[in-house]
């Protein structure tokens, strides 16, 4: 099933929340093995779909297409795989397509990909695609309606449109609005957005997609904070703005690896309240192959069943629960002092 079409049936209720989980490929048999043992509990909460990525370079494409496999006809979830034009000639782009038809799959995020490791600039390969337009065209003349096609969408503008100043111009971050309506007219019917952590930029990023034309639906991607180097890491290669108040909140305890994940999680609950207080039912949260973080985000919301959540470990989800439970609390000094997760 199209996931459009899923997210359109959950819009009859206008309570309805639906969210969804990103993986990506382990490097490791054990990793990949893992990550199937995580998906089980994960999808016991019925996420609306989940979505596997594809490296830039398309360096572990037969191990996405073989994970995407699993998912949809083994984990049984409705998933969707990333796909980019990053050194792939249009050749390796329909193998992969037919592929996932034969496997039932039906959604793809089509991207331009990042640039392979070791290269600074994105280098449209002989025979490929120069954009995620131009991949957004070619699955649709070629497989007509089969395919759900995402694509990505950037609140901040594109990381390539930011300048040193880590802002985008007014004509950057338009022009960056016009190419993203492009994507949809040339085919898309789903955005996805690249990871904030200003809840007000994401909220105006939907209302000037609004103001041009774009009526698709829009989904917030989030990303809870793990870690404060891998935090800082992410943020800085995707040139995303940090607010001033999280990162003194998180400055006295980066070197507290509980206590910064308890943070996160207080952090990513009070942006979806946010987000859902707008009339945004939908979320997408970018585990990092990591479950407890995202399904305590999602349990403080009333999302997901606290006895589902706590089941499968049971021991380290009640030194969390304990924890998230007073989250209600206002000063960040006093959730630090009664932090005691010990998260994965």
């Amino acid at each position: 099933m199209k996931i459009i079409e899923k997210i359109h049936a959950a819009s009859a209720d206008p309570n309805r929340v639906v969210f969804s989980f990103e993986f990506f490929p382990p490097k490791t048999e054990d990793g990949v093995d893992n990550l199937f043992e995580r998906m089980d509990r994960m999808v016991v909460h019925n996420p609306s779909f989940c979505d596997i990525t594809w490296s830039a370079g398309g360096t572990t494409a037969d191990l996405t297409l073989e994970i995407a496999n699993k998912m949809q006809n083994i984990v049984c979830v409705e998933t969707m795989m990333h796909l980019t034009c990053t050194n792939m000639p249009v050749e390796k782009i329909d193998h992969a397509l037919h592929t996932i038809k034969s496997n039932g799959l039906q959604n793809v995020l089509a991207l331009r990909g990042d640039p392979p490791h070791g290269q600074d600039k994105f280098v449209q390969v002989e025979g490929g695609f120069a954009c995620a337009r131009d991949l957004v065209q070619h699955i649709r003349a070629k497989y007509g309606d089969y395919f759900g096609i995402t694509v990505a969408g950037y609140p901040e503008a594109h990381p390539d449109v930011i300048e040193s100043d880590g802002l985008a111009t007014s004509e950057g971050y338009q022009n960056d609005l016009a190419y993203l309506k492009s994507k949809v007219d040339a085919g898309a019917d789903l955005i996805v957005t690249q990871l904030f952590y200003d809840t007000d930029i994401f909220l105006k990023f939907v209302n000037d997609c609004r103001q041009i034309g774009i009526t698709c639906p829009i989904v917030p991607g989030i990303m809870p904070i793990n870690n404060y180097k891998g935090f800082i890491r992410m943020t800085g290669f995707c040139k995303t703005k940090i607010p001033a108040d999280i990162m003194a909140a998180l400055e006295p305890i980066k070197d507290n690896e509980e206590a910064v994940k308890a943070y996160g999680i207080h952090l990513g609950t009070e942006m979806c309240k946010k987000i859902l207080a707008h009339g945004i039912n939908t979320l997408h949260l970018y585990t990092l192959n990591m479950e407890k973080s995202a399904l305590a985000i999602l349990m403080n919301l009333g999302l997901i069943e606290e006895t589902k959540f706590l089941g499968p470990y049971l021991g380290d989800a009640l030194q969390m629960f304990s924890v998230l439970k007073k989250m209600s609390v206002q000063s960040f000094g006093q959730i630090v002092q009664k932090a005691t997760y010990q998260g994965q």
